[in-house]
């Protein structure tokens, strides 16, 4: 197959880049599994933009160095809070329905804001966005989609990319592109404790690593203060939003802990909150209280989470909510300037996968989908499809059945190498012993893995969790001093 622009993956970037350079050229979009399935399709909050006559840029901006710990790039951060308004209203345009009171969108508040300023759709702002992209790329004629449909690796020669090797109906085929796209999403799945779904395996991230792509900031993983403490998988996240509602956070005495910790209480960045609720586990269970609110409110307001808590038993009007920390999301990434291209000519990376340097060492709350939308959208002006045939030698590797000796042990090393990430890597990590325990113990299982030599998604999935687990690990062992979600014991 050949193409103007080879789009990997189907979240909001992914589909909002498709939509834009279909009107350049032609589109192949490829996502694993269906287009709705990704991690915008699960975002509850919002996002973020100065849409309040009382909000500035200023604001804005300062609330998200100050959340990134000042690690963040000021250059990108001034970018993408300077294009935020314009990206809402991209999307009133595509037809997303934000909340709205007499004509006016209504905004929300999350951890680490001073104002309101999160547009959002009750508690599934995601699901609605994903919804009117994928109609809206449904129906242009220049893109065309290959649903479950899993990407191998991209294919380089001399540090530049033509396409990428696929899986497609139980068949290696190679796509290539003028320009090719990572739009992949999260890594949560490198962990046994995250709110990402299951197809968050960090394949774009393992693909432009074995392509020599520049990674940065890999150890600044972003744990969700409020997970509910139920064994789910993945786990359900309570979203920010319940807390800029007005939800406390109580100890096991049932008393609020986060108003003698710091100066924004329950509204403290996720870094902060999270790192308190760990701590506060260690005495006993954490919860949230939002009973003060009436029945009508939160129905309303939180339609999704109070109908999933209520089948476990739980109304938010009148019982405290269990929680826990989770894997939520990936400060780090792919290194690429603000117009999304890497160190690997015609490779382009958007959104979670991708590091603009926006999040810094913590990102602020409803800053993911604005990066996802504000980047794929400008970099579009730069595109030129050339559309030049490309013939290179690719390996064939063999095909696995999904019942086979190499998929079951794949899987069992999957889990493995998940539960040592949890343990070694998570909020609070032990220098000492990512070097004598972790380190050591994902090095026998790369061992094993490498005698797999057939593949399909399920072996390439581990593969890729247990090569990008390594990075992590030895990014968190450079960085010598606590800062953001990298938090040393």
């Amino acid at each position: 197959m050949q193409t103007n622009f080879l789009v990997i993956g189907s979240g909001i970037a992914g589909l909002n880049f498709a939509l834009n350079a279909a009107k350049k050229g032609e589109v192949i979009l490829i996502t694993k599994k269906r287009l709705l399935d990704s991690n915008t399709n699960f975002a509850q909050g919002g996002i973020a933009a100065v849409l309040d006559t009382h909000d500035t840029t200023k604001s804005h901006i300062k609330d998200t160095i100050e959340a990134g710990e000042n690690h963040g790039d000021p250059k990108a951060i001034k970018f993408m809070v300077t294009h935020s308004r314009e990206a809402i209203y991209h999307l009133i345009d595509l037809g997303v329905q934000f909340e709205k009171e007499k004509g006016q969108l209504m905004l929300t508040r999350e951890g680490g804001h001073h104002a309101h300023r999160i547009a959002y759709v009750g508690d599934y702002t995601g699901a609605e966005i994903e919804h009117v992209l994928v109609q809206r790329v449904l129906e242009h004629p220049n893109i065309k989609i290959y649903e479950n449909t899993f990407a191998l690796d991209l294919i380089t020669k001399n540090h530049e990319c033509f396409g990428a090797q696929i899986l497609h109906k139980k068949r290696l085929e190679s796509v290539f592109a003028d320009q090719t796209i990572l739009a992949t999403g999260g890594l949560g799945q490198v962990f046994s404790n995250t709110t990402n779904p299951k197809i968050a395996t960090a394949d774009g991230l393992a693909m432009a690593i074995r392509a020599g792509a520049k990674v940065e900031d890999l150890e600044f993983i972003q744990f969700h203060p409020s997970a509910f403490a139920k064994n789910l998988s993945p786990r359900f996240l309570i979203s920010e939003t319940v807390r800029g509602e007005g939800a406390h956070l109580l100890n096991h005495k049932k008393e609020r802990f986060m108003n003698k910790r710091h100066p924004l209480k329950e509204l403290a960045p996720r870094s902060i909150v999270a790192k308190e609720i760990f701590n506060e586990l260690k005495k006993g269970p954490v919860y949230l209280d939002i009973s003060h609110k009436k029945p009508a409110y939160l129905k309303k307001r939180f339609p999704k989470i109070y109908a999933k808590l209520l089948k476990h038993g739980i109304r938010m009007e009148k019982d405290l909510i269990p929680i826990t920390p989770a894997v939520h999301y990936s400060c780090g990434g792919i290194k690429c300037d603000i117009k999304g291209r890497t160190n690997i000519k015609n490779l382009y990376a958007f959104g979670e996968v991708a590091c603009t340097g926006v999040h810094g060492a913590n990102r602020l709350a409803s800053n993911s989908l604005l990066e996802a939308l504000v980047f794929s959208n400008q970099i579009v002006k730069e595109l030129k499809p050339a559309k030049s045939a490309k013939v290179l030698i690719l390996p064939r590797p063999k095909i696995a059945s999904p019942t086979s000796k190499e998929t079951a042990l794949a899987k069992k090393l999957k889990r493995q190498t998940q539960i040592l990430m949890w343990k070694h890597s998570g909020i609070i990590r032990n220098p000492q012993e990512i070097k004598e325990k972790a380190l050591p113990q994902l090095k026998g299982i790369q061992e094993q893995l490498a005698q797999i030599h057939s593949t399909n998604r399920e072996i390439a999935e581990t593969k890729n969790i247990a090569q990008v687990a390594e990075n992590i690990l030895k990014s968190a062992l450079k960085r010598k001093k606590s800062l953001g979600c990298h938090n040393i014991l």
